[in-house]
C-alpha cells in the first residue's frame, strides 16, 4: 500500500500548529481553497513589500509606531511566503538520484 503524502496547507490549524491535508487530490476542494489562499497571500506579500519599499524609499523619517506596524506586516507574510514555500517544496518530484547518470547511459538501468 502505498503511503499518501501529505500537503502543508496555507493557514495554521486551531491550535497555532502545522495543518495539512492528504496530497492524493490536488483537484479537490480543500487543495482548490488551498491553492486560492497561497495565491492571496503571495499578492498580499507583493503589496507589502512595495508599500514598505515606498516608505523605506522617502528618505523620510518613520515615525516608531509605523516601523513597528511595517515590521509586523512583513513578519507575517514572510512567515506566510516561507509556509507556500515549504508546502510546493514538499509536492515536488522525488529527485531520481541516477537520473542524470542514467540518462547519459541512454536510459538503461
Amino acid at each position: 500500500m502505498k503511503a499518501t503524502r501529505l500537503r502543508l496547507l496555507p493557514w495554521p490549524g486551531p491550535n497555532g500548529q502545522r495543518a495539512y491535508t492528504p496530497d492524493d487530490c490536488p483537484d479537490g476542494r480543500i487543495a482548490r481553497l488551498a491553492d486560492r489562499v497561497e495565491a492571496e497571500q503571495i499578492s498580499t506579500a507583493e503589496a507589502v513589500l512595495s508599500l514598505s519599499r515606498g516608505m523605506l524609499g522617502t528618505g523620510l523619517p518613520i515615525e516608531p509606531d509605523e516601523c513597528t506596524y511595517l515590521m509586523k506586516r512583513l513578519s507575517e507574510c514572510l512567515e506566510d511566503m516561507i509556509r507556500v514555500a515549504e508546502s510546493r517544496g514538499g509536492r515536488l518530484p522525488e529527485p531520481n538520484p541516477l537520473g542524470a547518470e542514467s540518462e547519459s547511459l541512454g536510459g538503461q538501468s
